[in-house]
């Protein structure tokens, strides 16, 4: 077995059918792809567990259900928790609305699936409401009270306290929304979500990897907007 199939069949648990076309066709550019992944994802300035986690995000608002799952399992093999998956994919709710959260709640039944716990019941309905009353059902008691209170808060609220509560941190909620709006081509908005993660004590390097983390779910023209914003020189 080559060392790129041997690598994502280590990542994944199996070879993923793209990977083994593009070992077909050009098992050269596989061996690239191979070597720039494992760079990428590697632990840096961000953690692979990171890493994957905001991939989930990314994907969840990009409503990418395949990519998602794939950095689920990557989350979770890297030790994610359960709470911390739900409050990236409530952050990629804030941009994708009601169809980031129908595809997010796969990642969530996934990632149970994984640690070998039960799903809970089926959600017909992927309103805000019912989404969360279906995370507080799942979670154990100590950790609902995050849910429970973004329930509970006036709607006003609920933004606010999506992005600076939880067991997430402020600067990784932050990072989460420059990588969406990288992934989806909108610079300028990267640039503003930038500067609150440089608020929340983000680096330059810890951008930097966001960008690149989109070059790999997006390609390189994400990493063109991401690299607009970023402070050249710095750190």
């Amino acid at each position: 077995m080559s060392d790129g199939l041997a690598y994502f069949k280590e990542v994944y648990g199996a070879v993923p059918e793209w990977v083994g076309k593009m070992h077909t066709y050009r098992p050269d550019a596989l061996d690239h792809y191979t070597n720039l992944r494992s760079a990428i994802m590697e632990d840096g300035l961000l953690s692979s567990k990171e890493k994957d986690l905001l991939l989930v995000g990314i994907n969840a608002a990009r409503c990418y259900e395949r990519s998602m799952l794939y950095h689920t399992k990557g989350a979770i093999d890297s030790g994610a928790t359960i709470p911390e998956l739900m409050e990236y994919l409530l952050v990629a709710y804030l941009y994708g609305g009601q169809n980031a959260l129908q595809t997010g709640i796969q990642s969530v039944k996934y990632a149970l699936s994984l640690k070998g716990l039960p799903k809970g019941h089926v959600l017909y309905v992927y309103e805000l409401e019912y989404v969360l009353r279906y995370f507080i059902s799942i979670l154990e008691e100590v950790d609902a009270p995050f849910v429970s209170n973004i329930l509970k808060a006036p709607e006003e609220l609920r933004d606010d306290l999506l992005l600076v509560r939880g067991v997430v941190s402020a600067k990784m909620k932050s990072l989460l929304m420059v990588g969406i709006h990288s992934a989806e081509l909108k610079g300028r908005e990267a640039g503003r979500w930038m500067e609150q993660a440089r608020s929340h004590g983000a680096t330059e390097g810890e951008l930097a990897e966001v960008g690149l983390i989109c070059l790999l779910t997006a390609g390189i023209p994400a990493w063109f907007e991401a690299s607009d914003s970023l402070f050249e020189g710095d750190d």
